[in-house]
């Protein structure tokens, strides 16, 4: 009888990543905000789960990122962290959290860490949030920052639109790696300034609506799993249909109680 346990995965890490742009391996990264979506796509072998502000849309039906509060990030890390046995767990910190200051950002940034299973945090800006990334770095907590379309800023720019500055794109992101972060989000970028970045930056650059030359891919699980309604990007591609598919086990499952086919006796207990 074989007595040897079963190894438990390879645990991502922050250096995992560096190695992985360095080996010109491609990385993935969903968001998760609940235990059961992260322990599926976690044993699905997604690299990264990032726990996003994006739930303030997808959970909650906001119009956008604004409204989610820093205990509800971490209301819902905690679930998402708990779940992972591989992926690295990345937690976004919502507005206007970097904003308040130094001390107040590495503050709450240390509640994610502390409160959750999770190993980093995600905040919007480059440059003009250098200062910042390089504390919570110093403070021993890891950040991927984030560039190009911020949803965050999505009153300051006017929506949400392509951003094609090269120069501040270039600037934001090299700025960004030099104070400490260890990884980039590139949202909605033109895909050869997209490829530029990439080549440019020591550090791996994630893409959203960036094009095929990033480091690795992120997407809202939603729209990749087709549960999203109304309005998708048109970057998204989706991989199911399982917003039908459970419209379809639901309208079934309620004309057969309707209709008194369930329960039935295989689904009852008997005396």
């Amino acid at each position: 009888m074989n007595h040897s346990k079963s190894r438990r995965p390879k645990k991502v890490t922050v250096p995992s990543l560096l190695k992985m742009k360095q080996q010109q391996q491609k990385i993935t990264m969903l968001t998760a905000y609940d235990f059961t979506m992260a322990k599926l796509l976690d044993a699905s072998g997604v690299d990264t789960l990032l726990v996003g502000d994006s739930m303030a849309m997808v959970v909650q039906g906001h119009e956008n990122t604004l409204p989610v509060s820093l205990d509800e990030m971490i209301y819902h890390a905690e679930m998402v962290g708990r779940a992972a046995e591989r992926a690295l767990v990345v937690v976004d910190l919502p507005f206007p959290t970097n904003h308040l200051g130094i001390h107040s950002c590495v503050a709450a940034a240390g509640r994610v860490l502390k409160e959750t299973r999770c190993q980093a945090v995600k905040l919007e800006g480059g440059a003009d949030q250098a200062d910042v990334i390089a504390a919570l770095v110093g403070a021993g907590i890891p950040v991927m920052a984030h560039v190009g379309l911020r949803p965050q800023s999505v009153h300051t720019m006017g929506g949400y639109k392509v951003q094609r500055d090269e120069d501040r794109l270039l600037e934001d992101a090299s700025a960004a790696q030099d104070a400490g972060a260890f990884a980039v989000v590139v949202e909605c970028v033109p895909s050869g300034i997209a490829k530029m970045l990439t080549e440019k930056l020591i550090i791996p650059t994630i893409g959203i609506g960036a094009g095929p030359d990033c480091d690795g891919q992120v997407l809202v699980v939603n729209d990749m799993l087709g549960l999203t309604n109304g309005y998708v990007p048109s970057f998204v591609k989706s991989y199911a249909k399982l917003g039908s598919v459970i419209e379809t086990a639901v309208t079934q499952w309620c004309g057969e109680v309707r209709e008194g086919e369930f329960p039935d006796t295989a689904h009852s207990f008997e005396e």
